[in-house]
């Protein structure tokens, strides 16, 4: 585990919600959430709505995955808990190949879309989607899938494995 700050890893295409707000954030004490996500840090609206989901006393980072990796390789977030939520598996490949570290990572909400099939209640991946899972797994990353903590994390390659 590095000491680059990242406590927990999730990808929810929902983002901050009312289930991750409080849950996620209790269960992995975190200070600081940050969204890493190209297309959301150009769109003031979600920021908005972003800011006003995020409980009370947690700081909010919103990134580009350039911006994210030059803050995290530089240490800028060392002796912080943060709470690294991407909408998919794309941005957080990007952040590995930058050389950030990631502790591992949970898949928590995939919804369905043109070309995806569903590997889990809430998960559905696309052929991009794999191909980003199948690069992390490579790098030895530790993917599970957990809609909320009190549920039992599933291995994800073996969710992938099933349904080939």
């Amino acid at each position: 585990m590095g000491s680059n700050g990242i406590k927990h890893v999730r990808i929810d295409e929902r983002l901050i919600h009312g289930q991750v707000a409080t849950m996620w954030t209790n269960t992995i004490k975190t200070n600081r959430i940050m969204i890493v996500d190209d297309a959301v840090v150009k769109s003031d609206m979600e920021k908005v709505a972003l800011k006003t989901a995020v409980p009370s006393g947690v700081k909010l980072s919103i990134l580009t995955v350039k911006g994210a990796a030059n803050n995290i390789n530089n240490g800028k977030y060392e002796g912080q808990q943060v709470f690294l939520i991407v909408k998919s598996p794309h941005a957080l490949r990007g952040l590995v190949d930058a050389g950030v570290e990631l502790p591992q990572i949970n898949v928590g909400n995939m919804s369905t879309k043109a070309g995806s099939r569903q590997i889990k209640k809430s998960v559905s991946v696309t052929e991009e989607d794999l191909e980003d899972f199948d690069s992390l797994l490579k790098k030895g990353i530790k993917i599970t899938a957990q809609m909320v903590p009190s549920e039992d994390a599933v291995e994800f390659a073996s969710l992938l494995k099933n349904k080939k």
